[in-house]
């Protein structure tokens, strides 16, 4: 999932708003849910005032309660994917996005993530894809918890982008990433080995392009 500068755009389709920012202000309190300020919002994010005005108005389209909660998130992500099964790829993102495990995304949320995502550090991406690997939350990357990761994003994308895929392609791959960022070889990657190994491996950061490509 991605948004450019005015563009609400997911893989395979994009969708143009167009903002009246004399309102915006005011719809913004309508909401069931009133998100911080844009002045504030601007301070915390690496987005212009411009930019969280279209952000807001697109994810008011979306969800015009002001938050969204997992069936609904699964339901918007899941069309953008039709010839591949993207729900359970979606519960990982919902979670990875509910930094307050609240069971439901606010605007604030929506944002923040997209700001790393799309305009932070190479640090801080790591760190954001690290998190949303780490499906226990208990600090590290376990072989299982990216199979299930890689396998979530093979089943998403289908047999009509990966038609001649083999029933072990996950395992394959997550078997490769672990020889290379499981340093001390102790069955787990924990966030200095993924970010190190990413950095310093030009094979990984192409690989990662598979998962940026379906954020």
């Amino acid at each position: 999932m991605g948004i450019v500068m005015g563009t609400f755009s997911l893989p395979n389709k994009q969708v143009n708003y167009h903002i009246d920012t004399a309102d915006d202000d005011m719809e913004m309190t309508m909401a069931s849910h009133r998100p911080e300020g844009l002045n504030q919002l601007e301070a915390q994010t690496n987005f212009s005032k411009g930019e969280l005005q279209v952000l807001y108005r697109g994810f008011k389209n979306e969800c015009p309660s002001g938050i969204v909660n997992e069936e609904t998130f699964k339901q918007i992500y899941s069309q953008f994917f039709p010839h591949g099964d993207a729900s359970t790829y979606a519960h990982y993102l919902f979670n990875a996005f509910d930094t307050a495990h609240s069971g439901s995304i606010k605007f604030e949320e929506f944002v923040a993530a997209l700001s790393i995502l799309l305009k932070g550090s190479v640090t801080e991406k790591l760190q954001w894809t690290f998190n949303l690997y780490d499906i226990n939350r208990d600090g590290y990357i376990s072989k299982d918890e990216m199979t299930d990761i890689v396998r979530a994003i093979y089943d998403m994308m289908g047999k009509y982008t990966y038609p001649v895929l083999k029933t072990d392609a996950p395992k394959q791959h997550v078997d490769a990433f672990f020889q290379k960022m499981d340093k001390n070889r102790d069955g787990v990657v924990t966030l200095d080995e993924f970010i190190l190994s990413c950095q310093e491996d030009e094979n990984i950061m192409r690989s990662l392009e598979l998962f940026e490509n379906v954020i």
